[in-house]
């Protein structure tokens, strides 16, 4: 058995998306089945060092985790040739000027989205990379989701017939720390540092939409800053200068509208923290993070109004759910497992960093339309 040791420089993993959904149940999770096979006779493993400004949460987090080796001198690891891949999951204002310094040390990279605060930047580090020669990826951990799997594999099979539209209910209540701890990062809803749910959530959807449904033609969006009195993480009151709910509609070049509502101050009454709805001519379906539901033509019940009366109809009894026919894994680590093969083995990679500019123009246009409160159209990126 061959092994490739793939050395990987994870930066900002101390955060809880990165401790969590990136060193735990990615890379460690990896490193516990025996790294990712190629073939029958070679394996991939991954050796992380943990890289951040604060040595004790470095600490804390490598002896928890049983990580070796952790380091607050970035330059010095990015100087190291035993680490070829450079991970960033610091905050986004934090991310152009440190993938750019992995770039420079000709490390491969794999960043979280956005990828940047602005198109300019995410096209830029794109260009960097492609004219070093580095391999480049960013996260689009979503695609990899059981009930989004699901989904493409019914508009590949052309159980929709025409799609006609698609309903995207994201978000939950996220404390504001007043009564109840905030379970989600300060730095989120402050414009100043880089937060914003519409950044962050139309980087989501904009791959979600182009995989699955087709590409965007326009888009109309409005933001909003909702609770704009919140207390951090050290119990310390701060102003909520980020939007914290965004909704958009997208217009598709096939015809088809696409909406997202995406909202850190609602509560939840849904299947779960997202449903995505399909209608087409021929079938819907409802999909969450892992199930998704179906409900064919012949299937539809036929409602009639009348509100004078108790619904005579039972709407959930006539969807059926789909059977898990395929095992499904970590959504963060199948991309992973990929992105490991592109460097290790050169096999094919698409996810790279002009699909994460992508990301950045749609959220980047959203608030352009929220600003002018008009319709925009999407360019295709040169």
């Amino acid at each position: 058995m061959t092994t490739h040791t793939v050395g990987i420089i994870m930066n900002g993993v101390t955060g809880r998306m990165g401790a969590n959904q990136h060193l735990a149940r990615s890379i460690l999770a990896i490193r516990r089945q025996g790294g990712v096979p190629i073939g029958t006779d070679e394996t991939i493993m991954p050796l992380p060092i943990l890289v951040g400004r604060n040595a004790t949460k470095l600490k804390d987090l490598a002896e928890r985790h049983g990580v070796e080796k952790y380091t607050t001198d970035l330059d010095g690891v990015l100087g190291d040739d035993n680490y070829t891949v450079y991970f960033d999951a610091l905050s986004t204002n934090l991310r152009v000027p440190n993938v750019r310094r992995a770039i420079a040390a000709g490390k491969h990279v794999y960043v979280e989205k956005p990828i940047a605060s602005n198109t300019a930047d995410a096209l830029a580090l794109y260009h960097e990379a492609t004219a070093a020669g580095v391999k480049n990826g960013v996260v689009q951990d979503k695609l990899w989701l059981p009930g989004l799997l699901k989904l493409k594999y019914l508009v590949d099979a052309g159980f929709f017939g025409r799609i006609l539209s698609v309903r995207g209910e994201f978000g939950y209540w996220v404390f504001d720390g007043l009564r109840q701890p905030c379970q989600r990062p300060s730095w989120n809803y402050r414009r100043e540092d880089g937060g914003g749910i519409m950044m962050d959530m139309f980087s989501h959807w904009r791959y979600v939409i182009d995989n699955l449904f087709g590409e965007i033609d326009s888009l109309v969006a409005r933001g909003s800053i909702d609770i704009d009195h919140r207390v951090d993480e050290r119990g310390e009151p701060y102003l909520g200068t980020a939007d914290d709910s965004a909704y958009g509609i997208f217009a598709l070049k096939n015809g088809a509208t696409v909406q997202f509502n995406s909202s850190w101050c609602t509560r939840v009454r849904r299947d779960d923290l997202l449903t995505i709805q399909v209608d087409g001519t021929e079938g819907s379906a409802v999909a969450g993070l892992r199930e998704c539901w179906v409900q064919a033509d012949a299937f539809t019940p036929r409602p009639v109004w009348n509100p004078d009366v108790q619904q005579p109809i039972d709407f959930y009894a006539d969807w059926s759910r789909m059977p898990d026919n395929a095992a499904y894994d970590n959504a963060f680590k199948a991309q992973w497992e990929l992105f490991l093969k592109h460097v290790a083995a050169d096999a094919p990679f698409r996810w790279n960093l002009l699909e994460g500019t992508k990301g950045v123009q749609l959220a980047e246009l959203g608030l352009q339309s929220w600003r002018e409160r008009t319709w925009l159209d999407v360019p295709e990126l040169v």
